[in-house]
C-alpha cells in the first residue's frame, strides 16, 4: 500500500501544518507528499524529512513577517505584494533541503485556468513559487513559456492528485475549511465556474484533518504574527495527536516501506 500526505493552501494558517507534522513524523512517513500554495512550501520540507521542531522554527522566524510586504508605491497593474522576500525564502528552502519522498505541487495554468501537477525530479523552486502566486497578491510565474499561479485557486485541497501516484491511503491536512471574506469567496467561485472540472477521487481512503472553522480572518492569513503562529502550531499538533489515537488511524498504514 502507498500513502500520501496532502497539504492545503492557507497563507499564514500554514503554521498549523507544521504542528501537524511534529505529531505525525514519529508514526507516519508518506510515500508521496502533495501540496499547493503554502502547502507546497511545507511539503517540500516534509518530503525532505525535516524534523517537526525545525519546521516549527521556520514558522516562528520573524523573517516570515516580510513575506507579504506591500509594494511601495503600488500600481494598479502590479501585484500587491513584493515577490522578492517570498522568492528568497523558497530558493533557500529548495537549496537547503532535498526531497527523499516523491513530492508534487499543484499549479494553475493561465489563461486556461487548468489545474496541473508537477512532481520531482522535474519540480523546481519556480514551481513552488508559482503554486504560491495568489492572483493579484503575487505576480504569476513564467515556466517554459507558460504562466502559472496559485495551485489553490481552484482547489485549496489537492487530494485529486493522489490517484496518479497509485495511492491507497492519504492524510489530507486542510487549514482553510472556508475562505475568509465574502468577496474572496465570490471571486473563487467565479473562477471555478470558468475552469475545467476538478478530477474526481475514487478508491482512496482519505483521513481528513483540520480545523472545523476558519483559524482567523483574512488579515490573519496575510500577516505574520508570532502569537498566532504559536497558537496555530499548537492547535495542529493537538489535532494530529487526537487523530493518531483515533480508531481510523489504527487501521491506517502509518509507515512507508522505504523507512523499514
Amino acid at each position: 500500500m502507498k500513502t500520501a500526505l496532502v497539504l492545503s493552501a492557507g497563507g499564514m494558517f500554514g503554521a498549523y501544518q507544521a504542528g501537524v507534522w511534529k505529531a505525525l513524523q514519529p508514526v507516519f512517513r508518506p510515500d508521496v507528499v502533495i501540496g499547493c500554495s503554502v502547502g507546497s512550501i511545507n511539503g517540500w520540507a516534509i518530503a525532505s524529512d525535516i524534523p517537526g521542531d525545525e519546521l516549527i522554527r521556520t514558522w516562528l522566524d520573524p523573517r516570515c513577517a516580510t513575506l507579504m510586504t506591500p509594494r511601495v508605491p503600488w500600481r494598479p497593474w502590479r501585484a500587491i505584494f513584493d515577490p522578492g522576500p517570498l522568492q528568497q525564502m523558497v530558493q533557500e528552502l529548495t537549496s537547503t533541503y532535498t526531497p527523499h519522498a516523491a513530492f508534487a505541487v499543484a499549479v494553475t495554468r493561465l489563461p486556461q485556468l487548468r489545474l496541473e501537477i508537477v512532481q520531482t525530479p522535474d519540480l523546481t523552486w519556480r514551481h513552488v513559487m508559482a503554486s504560491c502566486a495568489v492572483p493579484l497578491a503575487y505576480p504569476p510565474v513564467r515556466i517554459d513559456g507558460h504562466l502559472y499561479c496559485d495551485g489553490g485557486l481552484l482547489s485549496v485541497m489537492p487530494v485529486w492528485a493522489v490517484q496518479r501516484f497509485g495511492i491507497t491511503h492519504a492524510i489530507a491536512v486542510n487549514v482553510l475549511p472556508s475562505l475568509p471574506l465574502n468577496a474572496v469567496r465570490a471571486a473563487v467561485r467565479m473562477a471555478r465556474l470558468l475552469a475545467p472540472r476538478e478530477p474526481q477521487v475514487t478508491g482512496v481512503e482519505v483521513l481528513r484533518l483540520g480545523p472545523e472553522r476558519a483559524l482567523g480572518e483574512l488579515h490573519d492569513a496575510l500577516t505574520w504574527d508570532e502569537a498566532n503562529a504559536r497558537r496555530w502550531i499548537d492547535r495542529g499538533q493537538a489535532d494530529a495527536e487526537a487523530l493518531i489515537h483515533s480508531p481510523q488511524f489504527a487501521l491506517f498504514p502509518a509507515s512507508s516501506d522505504r523507512f523499514v
